[in-house]
C-alpha cells in the first residue's frame, strides 16, 4: 500500500457512500479529490461490505480512516464498523448545508464537501 499523505508513516484512508441521490455522489467525488490531492487513499468500501481479507487487511493497518456519507443512512461508517475496523473519522454530507435530492452536483459542492472532509481527517 502506498503512502500518499503528509504524516510520515501514517496511511490515510478514505470510504465513500456513493449512493444514487445528489449526496451520495457528492461524497464520492469528494473522496476521489482527497485521493487525487494525496490527502488520502480512496479505497474501496465494496471489498470492506464483501469481507475481502486483503481489503480488510489494508484498512487495518490504516492509521485514519474517514467514512464520508451522503445522508443520515450513515452506511459507509456503518459497513466499516460492522468490518470491526477502528480510527474511523466520519463526516455526514447533509450535516453541511446540503439537502438530499435537492443539492446540485457542482464543482462549487464537491470542493465544499473536500474541504469538510480534509478537516474531519485532520480532526483528533
Amino acid at each position: 500500500m502506498s503512502e500518499t499523505n503528509s504524516i510520515p508513516g501514517e496511511v490515510r484512508l478514505v470510504f465513500a457512500c456513493s449512493g444514487a441521490v445528489d449526496v451520495g455522489e457528492i461524497a464520492d467525488r469528494a473522496a476521489r479529490m482527497l485521493n487525487r490531492e494525496g490527502a488520502a487513499r480512496m479505497y474501496c468500501l465494496g471489498g470492506i461490505g464483501a469481507h475481502l481479507d486483503e481489503s480488510l487487511a489494508d484498512a487495518r493497518k490504516a492509521g485514519r480512516i474517514l467514512a464520508i456519507d451522503g445522508c443520515p443512512q450513515d452506511c459507509a461508517r456503518k459497513c466499516l464498523e460492522q468490518a470491526g475496523l477502528a480510527n474511523i473519522r466520519h463526516m455526514r454530507i447533509t450535516d453541511h448545508q446540503m439537502e438530499k435530492g435537492k443539492t446540485p452536483v457542482s464543482v462549487h459542492n464537491v470542493s465544499l464537501a473536500a474541504d469538510r472532509a480534509r478537516h474531519a481527517l485532520l480532526a483528533l
